[in-house]
């Protein structure tokens, strides 16, 4: 994937569905405990973005604390506050100067699974929007009447029945083209125009797709959403399992992966599972490397299995050891293995079937950690790929 942003505006107020939110912001509602924003991130995040931007209005302060210069799956995140309403246009304008890369545009308060390998071939596009399938916007005659030409050209026709999904690539340079005004709506002001004169083009997309900003839709989701994204997860330990362990091993030149390991992980992902990483990087702690190298190392790996379209879809780590050099981390943890709390913490952000889910390692400090949180293990065999063909 060429370099690229990600960018999610989070601004609306959510009026039509005030009775529901009772003054908290749309993509901040959870679902089962987790906030809607949340599951959009966990989903885009172990794509290979080079940031992601939070467009921020209304009530922005709160998205500032909770996710500003947070780091999803090895991705920065920044947030940025709307001074006043601008529009979804205005608040896409106030990036104009900021953001270096091409981007994706997402809306907050929906969840689309969007085919990144065909998002790979539309890069070269100056606007490609997604369209969906309209079940739910058929009285906004507008909305559900969109399809593509034989040049993937986003046209309006009432012979059809597709939508904006909200999901918009851009090329940074489209903000040359934008109206010369701070306050606009990016659809109706910029969007709709683009495409009466066919020179927007589209993508007709089939991934699962939920927004939760009516009433219907909210209700909806609060029935259905978290059972339509639970699933089985394999936790893996990270070195000794996945790649080779040379001891304290964070030079991105020794990462060599261990045989049979992307069949596997392509196994794994073909059976529909989450695939997560739970790893003790004590050597941070104890000065053996530093946490850069530990970034470093971990953003190769996940670049590296990107390139043979395998996706991680999270990862934790402990720097904590009782003997540790450095101070903040030289303490006993939960969260380092045998403690379970890495695990736990992935069930506590993600919806994952606990009862199909198993862990793999290579000692007794993974088995435990995984007896202690319920879950299925398997100690490392030579031939991991057949390991998983049998257990799952």
């Amino acid at each position: 994937m060429k370099k690229c942003s990600l960018v999610i505006l989070v601004g609306g107020k959510g009026t039509r569905i005030s009775k529901f939110s009772k003054g908290i912001p749309k993509p901040l509602l959870k679902f089962d405990k987790v906030p809607f924003l949340d599951l959009i991130l966990n989903y885009y995040s172990k794509f290979d973005f080079h940031e992601i931007i939070l467009l921020a209005g209304h009530k922005s302060n709160i998205f500032k604390k909770k996710y500003h210069n947070q780091i999803r799956n090895f991705i920065k995140i920044k947030v940025i506050e709307e001074k006043k309403p601008l529009g979804t246009g205005g608040a896409l304008l106030a990036l104009k100067g900021i953001i270096k890369n091409d981007f994706l545009l997402l809306n907050g308060d929906s969840y689309f699974e969007i085919d990144i390998e065909k998002f790979k071939k539309i890069q070269n596009r100056l606007i490609n929007i997604f369209l969906i399938k309209n079940t739910n916007y058929k009285s906004n005659k507008k909305l559900s009447s969109l399809t593509i030409d034989n040049n993937n050209k986003v046209i309006f026709s009432n012979k059809y029945n597709y939508m904006n999904s909200g999901v918009i690539y851009f090329k940074k340079k489209i903000f040359n083209l934008f109206p010369d005004r701070k306050i606009f709506s990016l659809e109706d002001d910029f969007l709709n125009n683009l495409i009466e004169k066919k020179t927007v083009h589209g993508s007709i997309e089939k991934g699962f797709f939920i927004d939760i900003g009516i009433p219907k839709n909210f209700k909806f989701a609060k029935k259905n959403l978290k059972k339509t994204l639970t699933k089985p997860a394999i936790f893996f330990d990270r070195d000794g399992v996945i790649n080779f362990d040379k001891g304290y091993i964070h030079k991105v030149e020794d990462l060599r992966l261990k045989p049979n390991i992307i069949n596997a992980l392509r196994l794994i992902a073909k059976k529909n599972f989450y695939i997560f990483i739970v790893t003790n990087q004590a050597g941070v702690g104890k000065k053996k490397f530093k946490e850069s190298d530990f970034f470093k190392f971990q953003e190769h790996m996940k670049k590296l299995l990107i390139s043979y379209k395998i996706y991680i879809n999270d990862v934790r780590f402990c720097f904590f050891h009782p003997t540790a050099k450095i101070k903040k981390y030289k303490k006993k943890s939960g969260f380092r293995k045998p403690g379970n709390l890495m695990i736990e913490s992935l069930f506590n952000n993600w919806f994952i079937d606990r009862t199909k889910s198993l862990m793999i390692g290579d000692k007794p400090s993974d088995y435990k950690a995984a007896k202690k949180s319920r879950v299925k293990f398997f100690y490392t065999k030579n031939n991991i790929q057949n390991l998983i063909k049998s257990n799952i």
